[in-house]
């Protein structure tokens, strides 16, 4: 934060950027355009090296510490951020850089989440659940954190993702895996032009190295930024984009492709086209199951987005529906996130609501629905979220946790109070413990490991999808309780195209390699599942299968651009923007 000192020395320039008219600070973070200085810097270099020399044992320590440097120095409160930003160029003992790392959670599944918007441009769809603001792309509202860091920065892609690096290293994360999200409607209706500045800018944004942008980190094309990006020391290693169903053809997947995106989220909502319909969702199932099977034999991770709840759907059918979504052979998405519908100010929905034709599912219903769902999640699903980040006061109905994960984990008293003490009781949920087994519940990073935790054992896990065949590859504990590393071959279902002909026929996909703990650095050592040569065993492994077993004589991998480097290593070489070998 500021000191309301220096905030009467900021104005805005005739441009309009921010100006600190002042003495300049020894150590500056860009956050937002705003040059925050630390204070005090000779105060904050003394007390890092008390620190250095003699680590707090817990975060209490550290600020009681903290507290008596104060009194001892007459300064204000020294601040983590002020520490993180004069200790960069140190080596910091690592319980040290813990405790001064702020949301941890944020890089503990290995990489640097970067969630970014596109402009508003207008939405194809008609959907009477989304909310409609008028400077936001359609289904966003300006109050939640990820739209109001993108309106801030006018929804530009190069100042959104260098203010969320700047972010991370403030709050002591590594920032050299990035795996960039972006968001905004639906990214297949915007215009082709408009997507490929976009995305090259975000691979500009990442390979900047100083406070102003160069020639040497701007390529002057797409395929000249994405091939700095190879070997920067932020390298975004996965592209989300996010679209509907009924854009997914070859020619977009093409598109996807040279924009170095590696997984795909669309907007299912339901598996029930009668709800589809009414809902005016324009599409329907058999567009999902399109989408799915070309979006796989591409190579792509997928995500679907469910929305429980919706005008015509009862718990029971909801129940029904998700369970389809793994049951069928035609669905199972690697990735899910879980919205229950509600109703919002500016949605269709609410005169519907407010005319007394539809209520939402309440706290009770969705915790109950959810909880009796989750036991048939598989091990190859990561459940990325079970409820959308909307603000409380946007809410007019319907359910409202924003924390439901850990509320239905780590809060066994207030789930007991929320369901009733009769569903309580039928579910064993005292007894029988955890019931999910997807990736997000078992990474090593969430879970508590010993001196004497077992080595991690190769497991594998074969399923029909899509008509291909998927060979789940994991290092797992020995009771499957903790997930260290993974990967996702698949042997297509046979289908062809007309691009990329060489390196998708009669050829396995490896669709992700993915070691989990926290994020270490590129050239780092190792971690409990980074840097320990997880992810070399894995792809040994599936060569194996795919040469012995399968009899295919090449394998390709949907590798993004900043993973380009790792699997040469292996003998890949780059051709149509897979990373492919021989076998």
């Amino acid at each position: 934060m500021i000191s309301s000192e220096d905030a009467g020395r900021i104005t805005r320039s005739p441009r309009g950027k921010f100006v600190y008219k002042g003495q300049r600070p020894n150590k500056t973070a860009k956050v937002f355009g705003i040059r925050q200085k630390v204070r005090h810097p000779e105060a904050v270099k003394e007390f890092l090296a008390e620190l250095i020399a003699a680590p707090p044992s817990d975060g209490k320590a550290l600020e009681k510490r903290k507290c008596a440097f104060s009194a001892r120095a007459q300064v204000p409160t020294i601040h983590n951020r002020e520490l993180t930003v004069m200790a960069e160029g140190l080596t910091l003992p690592p319980a040290l850089k813990k405790l001064l790392q702020k949301r941890a959670v944020r890089t503990i599944s290995g990489v640097s989440p970067i969630g970014i918007l596109t402009k508003p441009y207008p939405c194809p769809g008609q959907c009477v659940y989304c909310p409609t603001e008028d400077r936001m792309p359609k289904s966003y509202m300006s109050n939640q954190p990820a739209a109001a860091r993108a309106l801030r920065n006018k929804f530009h892609p190069h100042r959104q993702v260098r203010n969320r690096i700047i972010a991370l290293q403030e709050s002591g994360h590594p920032v050299s895996k990035l795996e960039v999200i972006v968001m905004g409607g639906t990214w297949s209706f915007l215009p082709h032009k408009y997507q490929s500045w976009y995305v090259k800018r975000c691979y500009d944004a990442a390979n900047q190295t100083t406070p102003d942008e160069t020639p040497a980190s701007r390529g002057q094309t797409l395929a000249q930024s994405q091939t700095i990006n190879e070997t920067a020391s932020k390298r975004i290693i996965g592209l989300t984009l996010e679209t509907r169903p009924d854009f997914i053809n070859e020619r977009e997947l093409v598109r996807m492709r040279r924009y170095g995106c590696t997984r795909i989220e669309i907007g299912v909502q339901t598996l029930d086209d009668d709800i589809s319909r009414l809902t005016k969702r324009g599409h329907g199932l058999r567009h999902v199951i399109k989408a799915q099977k070309l979006m796989k034999d591409f190579g792509f991770k997928v995500c679907w987005h469910l929305m429980p709840g919706l005008p015509g759907a009862t718990p029971a059918r909801d129940l029904a529906m998700l369970r389809q979504v793994f049951e069928r052979e035609d669905c199972r998405p690697d990735f899910i996130k879980i919205y229950p519908c509600v109703v919002l100010e500016t949605a269709e929905l609410k005169d519907w609501w407010a005319d007394g034709k539809y209520e939402p599912y309440d706290d009770e219903t969705i915790v109950k629905i959810l909880l009796q769902f989750k036991p048939f999640v598989p091990e190859y699903c990561r459940i990325m979220r079970l409820m959308r980040d909307i603000p409380v006061t946007n809410i007019l109905d319907g359910a409202k946790f924003s924390n439901l994960r850990q509320i239905l984990k780590d809060q066994p008293h207030k789930l007991r109070q929320i369901v009733g003490e009769e569903f309580y009781a039928e579910h064993d949920l005292e007894h029988r413990g955890w019931p999910c087994r997807c990736i997000r519940c078992r990474e090593v990073g969430f879970q508590q490991l010993t001196e004497d935790t077992p080595q991690p054992v190769l497991v594998r896990r074969d399923y029909p999808a899509s008509d291909g065949l998927e060979s789940f590859l994991s290092f797992e504990s020995p009771d499957h309780s903790t997930l260290y590393a993974l990967l996702r071959l698949r042997r297509p279902s046979g289908q062809q195209f007309s691009h990329f002909r060489s390196v998708l026929h009669d050829a396995a996909l490896i669709r992700e390699v993915h070691s989990y703990g926290a994020e270490r650095s590129v050239g780092e050592g190792q971690g409990v599942g980074q840097h320990r040569g997880l992810g070399r065993r894995l792809i040994a492994e599936a060569e194996r299968i795919a040469r012995e077993e399968w009899q295919l004589k090449r394998m390709t991998i949907i590798a993004g651009v900043g993973t380009r480097e790792y699997y040469r290593k292996f003998g890949y070489t780059l051709r149509s923007t897979y990373m492919t070998k021989k076998l």
